[in-house]
C-alpha cells in the first residue's frame, strides 16, 4: 500500500525563502509568520498521512452506494470528514463574519495541496463546498449569505455545481433544465443534470446545489441561463431544517477513478430555487465558483504527481534490479536498487523538478488572488484570470504524465492494484477532464485571455519576465537560469506574435495550435519559478544555513529543470509555426 508523507518543507520553502509572504504588504499576509505556517503545515500534514491517505484505497475499492435514494460513503469516510471539519480545516480562508478564519488563500492552497495528495476523492467533498460557498459570498444578497455560509464553512452543509447535462457539456447554451417563476419570488426547478460531484452523500445535514437553468421565456442560448440555489432540505427562517425539496439522486456513475466521491445522475422535479445574482446572468456567477474550480483542479494534477513521485522513490531506492553501467553500487547485494541507473533518475528528476516547479507556480498563483481580492489589485487580479487556464490544463496534463512516470518506475508492480499506482493513475486521469476539458482551456488562453483588456495582462507577464531577467543576468550563479528562460521567453512571444499576424485572418491558425501554447506557457510559468527559487536557494546559501543539503539540491534539481525539460518550448513553438494546414487537411470523411 503506497504511504503519504506531506512536503512541509518545500512549501515552507516557496512560502518563506521564495514568496517571502510574512514581509508581503497584503492585508492579513503578517500573520504568515513562519512558527505559524510551519504550526498549521504539520498538523495538516498529520491529518493527511495519519486520516486521509490510509482511507485512499479504502475509497478506491468501496466506492459509494446508492441505497434506497441514499449514498453511502466508503467505510471511514464520515468520521474522517467530521475530524477535518471539527478542526476547522474547512473554513480557513473564508470571511470571519460567516464562520470562517479569515486566513490567506495562499496558506489554504498549501493545505489543500496536502489533502488532495493523501485522499483526492475524499478532499473534493470540501473543495466543491469551498467554491458553492464563493459563488454564494460574492453574488448572493445578504440574506442567502446569512442562511448558507456559516454552515457552508464548517461544513455542516456541503455544496456542489451542477452544470452539465446528459445532451450538453462545455456548450451550456443547450440546457434544458427549466426555472419557472412563482407568486413568492421562488422558482421550480425541473431538470436532469449529470456528473454531479458529491451530489448526495451520508457526511452533511443539508447539501447546497448550484444549479444553472433557463427561467421560462428568457432569452435564448447561452444568455438566457441563470443560476440557483436549490437545498437539498429547505431551510428555515430560524435556521433549522425543513421539508425535503424536489431534488433526488437518479444514479451514481462508475467511473474510471476518484470512485470515493459520490458522481451523480441529480433530478430536479419542480424542486424550489432561489435566484443567485441576476436572471439570465448565470454564467457570470457560476465563473466566481468555475475559476476557482479550475485552479483547485491544477493542484489535484500537482498533488496526484506528488504522491505518486514519492512513492516511486522509496520503490526506486528499495527494488534491486540490475547492476549499474559503472560498477556495482550494492556489492554485498544480489542487483543494485533501480535508482543506480540513468533512465530511472531521468524519469525521477523529470517528476522531481515538475512538483517542486509547480508547487512554486500554484502558492505564487494563489498569491495573485490574495493580491487582487485583499490588496484590491487589479493588475494580479488581470493576471491570474490570464494564467487560469495554464495552471489548469498545464499542471494537470504534465501532472498526469508524471504520475504515469511514476507509474512506470515499478515496472509490472505498477499495472498491479496492490502498489497503490494504479489509482494514482486513475484518478489524475479526471483532473485534465472536468471544470472545461484541456483543449477548452487551451481555446480559451489563445481565443480570450491573451487579448483581455487589450492585452494587458500578458504584457505585464512578459514584463515581470523580463525585469526578473535583467534583475539577475549579470550574477553569475544565476547563468543556468536565466539563459533558458530568456530563450523560452523569446519562444512564447514569438508564438504570440505568430497568432497576431494569423490569427485574424485565418483563425484555425491560432486555433490548431493552442495547446502547444498552453504548454509552452505553462513551461515557461515554471521555468521563471525555478529562477526564483534558484536566487532564493543562492541567497540563502551565501548567508549561511544549516540546511544546506536542501538548498544545493533545490539548484541541482533546478538546474535540471533548466536543461532538459525547458527546450520543450522549441517543439511547441515549431509545431505552432508549422501552421493550421496540416491540422485541417483531411476531410471529415477520411477518419
Amino acid at each position: 500500500m503506497p504511504t503519504y508523507n506531506a512536503p512541509t518543507r518545500d512549501l515552507q520553502f516557496v512560502l518563506h525563502d521564495v514568496l517571502k509572504v510574512h514581509e508581503s504588504p497584503i492585508p492579513g499576509f503578517d500573520e504568515l509568520a513562519e512558527d505559524f505556517t510551519g504550526a498549521v503545515l504539520e498538523e495538516a500534514a498529520k491529518i493527511s498521512r495519519d486520516v486521509l491517505a490510509p482511507l485512499n484505497v479504502v475509497g478506491d475499492k468501496e466506492g459509494c452506494k446508492l441505497e434506497n435514494g441514499v449514498v453511502k460513503t466508503p467505510t471511514g469516510f464520515k468520521e474522517a470528514f467530521d475530524q477535518v471539519r471539527l478542526g476547522g480545516w474547512y473554513g480557513m480562508d473564508m470571511d470571519p463574519e460567516y464562520g470562517g478564519q479569515g486566513m490567506p488563500i495562499v496558506l489554504n492552497t498549501a493545505i489543500g495541496e496536502m489533502m488532495s495528495a493523501a485522499n483526492m476523492a475524499f478532499a473534493m467533498y470540501g473543495g466543491l463546498t469551498h467554491g458553492a460557498a464563493s459563488a454564494i459570498y460574492a453574488h448572493g444578497t445578504e440574506q442567502q449569505k446569512r442562511t448558507y455560509l456559516p454552515k457552508m464553512a464548517t461544513c455542516d452543509w456541503t455544496g456542489t455545481m451542477n452544470l452539465t447535462e446528459p445532451h450538453c457539456g462545455t456548450d451550456l447554451g443547450l440546457m434544458r433544465t427549466k426555472a419557472e417563476p412563482q407568486p413568492d419570488g421562488t422558482y421550480k426547478i425541473s431538470g436532469q443534470k449529470i456528473f454531479i460531484s458529491a451530489g448526495e452523500h451520508d457526511m452533511s445535514e443539508n447539501i447546497i446545489h448550484l444549479v444553472l437553468a433557463k427561467i421560462v421565456g428568457g432569452p435564448e442560448g447561452i444568455k438566457g441561463v441563470s443560476l440557483f440555489i436549490v437545498p437539498k432540505y429547505m431551510v428555515n427562517e430560524d435556521g433549522s431544517l425543513g421539508e425535503r425539496n424536489g431534488v433526488s439522486v437518479g444514479n451514481i456513475e462508475e467511473k474510471m477513478g476518484i470512485h470515493g466521491n459520490s458522481t451523480c445522475v441529480m433530478n430536479y422535479d419542480g424542486a424550489t430555487g432561489f435566484l443567485l445574482g441576476q436572471e439570465h446572468k448565470g454564467m457570470r456567477a457560476m465563473f466566481t465558483m468555475m475559476n476557482e474550480a479550475r485552479l483547485g483542479v491544477g493542484m489535484q494534477g500537482l498533488a496526484q504527481a506528488s504522491v505518486a513521485y514519492e512513492n516511486a522513490v522509496a520503490y526506486a531506492k528499495d527494488r534491486l534490479q540490475g547492476r549499474a553501467v559503472t560498477g556495482a553500487k550494492n556489492p554485498d547485494g544480489p542487483a543494485d536498487p533501480l535508482i543506480v541507473h540513468p533512465d530511472i533518475r531521468r524519469s525521477l528528476m523529470d517528476q522531481k523538478s515538475f512538483v517542486e516547479g509547480g508547487r512554486a507556480f500554484m502558492l505564487w498563483s494563489a498569491m495573485q488572488i490574495d493580491k487582487a481580492h485583499r490588496a484590491g489589485d487589479k493588475d494580479a487580479d488581470g493576471l491570474i484570470s490570464l494564467l487560469t487556464p495554464v495552471v489548469k490544463g498545464f499542471l494537470t496534463d504534465i501532472g498526469f504524465d508524471m504520475t504515469i512516470q511514476a507509474q512506470q518506475v515499478y515496472g509490472g508492480h505498477g499495472y498491479i492494484e496492490e502498489w497503490g499506482m494504479s489509482q494514482f493513475a486513475r484518478d489524475a486521469r479526471i483532473a485534465m477532464i472536468y471544470e472545461g476539458a484541456n483543449g477548452v482551456q487551451a481555446l480559451d488562453l489563445v481565443g480570450r485571455k491573451l487579448a483581455a483588456d487589450g492585452g494587458k495582462p500578458a504584457m505585464a507577464f512578459f514584463e515581470m519576465v523580463k525585469g526578473f531577467i535583467a534583475e539577475n543576468k549579470d550574477d553569475e550563479a544565476m547563468k543556468d537560469f536565466i539563459e533558458p528562460l530568456k530563450d523560452a521567453s523569446k519562444d512564447l512571444q514569438a508564438c504570440m506574435m505568430y497568432f497576431m499576424q494569423n490569427g485574424m485572418k485565418n483563425p484555425n491558425a491560432a486555433l490548431a495550435g493552442s495547446t502547444d501554447f498552453l504548454h509552452l506557457f505553462g513551461y515557461v510559468c515554471l521555468g521563471l519559478m525555478w529562477g526564483q527559487m534558484a536566487k532564493a536557494a543562492n541567497t540563502a546559501l551565501a548567508a549561511g544555513t544549516s540546511d544546506e543539503a536542501f538548498y544545493r539540491n533545490k539548484l541541482v534539481t533546478g538546474r535540471y529543470f533548466m536543461a532538459r525539460m525547458m527546450p520543450a518550448t522549441k517543439m511547441h513553438r515549431a509545431r505552432i509555426e508549422s501552421g493550421p494546414e496540416t491540422v485541417m487537411a483531411l476531410d471529415a470523411e477520411a477518419f
